[in-house]
């Protein structure tokens, strides 16, 4: 089976569509969105609906920081986040808020864990950026695969007998090989905002038969959604 996942759309309708074009075309049979579909970009009703109708027919779905504080006054955001989530409540109706506000903090799907942030207590939102909070993941899960998102950088890491998990920087569009013999976490990079000084919208291709993971680094129109955001205020 080949699984699509996706991290931090943060409203960004553009890099959402480029990316599900993408994983179209390469014959994808199941979706999974790890969180925080608002937040940020200009289009996060139109984001919460596409990935509604995606759910509606059978994809997964996990709750990230930002579609809580969309919902929820009691999330912590700092200022820049906060600003964008006062707006995105504006523009919310009651079926996007219902639909963010029960999605689930993380998934089981066989081997596999879905969640935003970490596998150690999901709900604070722990950012996956070293081996030492790989290290606390790993001791709090069982399931061979996690995946997550948070960070906005994608990196990847494997549990190891003798010391921290090793940290590895995956090379876009190159698949690699998850040997079972490890279990692995996958931070899978942002649909909507990346942080690693690549533009280019992130997401991820899981084979389960293969068992390869391939970082898919796809092009859209920046512009444009750079543009709604100055419009926006």
């Amino acid at each position: 089976m080949l699984i699509a996942l996706f991290a931090d759309v943060h409203a960004n309708r553009e890099a959402l569509t480029a990316c599900l074009d993408d994983a179209a075309r390469e014959g994808t049979e199941s979706y999974v969105f790890l969180g925080d579909l608002v937040g940020y970009g200009p289009d996060p009703g139109w984001v919460v609906e596409r990935v509604a109708g995606l759910v509606a027919e059978g994809a997964l779905a996990v709750q990230g920081n930002h579609d809580a504080s969309a919902v929820d006054d009691k999330q912590t955001l700092g200022a820049l986040a906060h600003s964008a989530i006062l707006w995105t409540r504006k523009q919310l109706g009651t079926a996007h808020r219902d639909f963010l506000r029960d999605l689930p903090l993380d998934l089981n799907e066989d081997d596999r864990l879905y969640v935003h942030a970490s596998g150690c207590s999901p709900e604070d939102w722990i950012y996956m950026m070293s081996a030492r909070e790989a290290f606390q993941s790993f001791r709090a899960t069982a399931q061979r695969l996690t995946f997550c998102g948070h960070t906005h950088i994608p990196a990847l890491f494997n549990e190891s007998a003798s010391s921290l998990p090793q940290h590895h920087v995956p090379v876009g569009n190159k698949p690699m090989p998850l040997l079972t013999q490890r279990r692995w976490i996958a931070v899978l990079g942002a649909v909507g905002q990346p942080r690693d000084k690549n533009p280019a919208a992130c997401y991820a291709l899981l084979d389960t038969t293969s068992n390869r993971l391939t970082y898919q680094r796809v092009d859209y129109d920046v512009d444009v959604t750079a543009r709604k955001i100055m419009a926006a205020g």
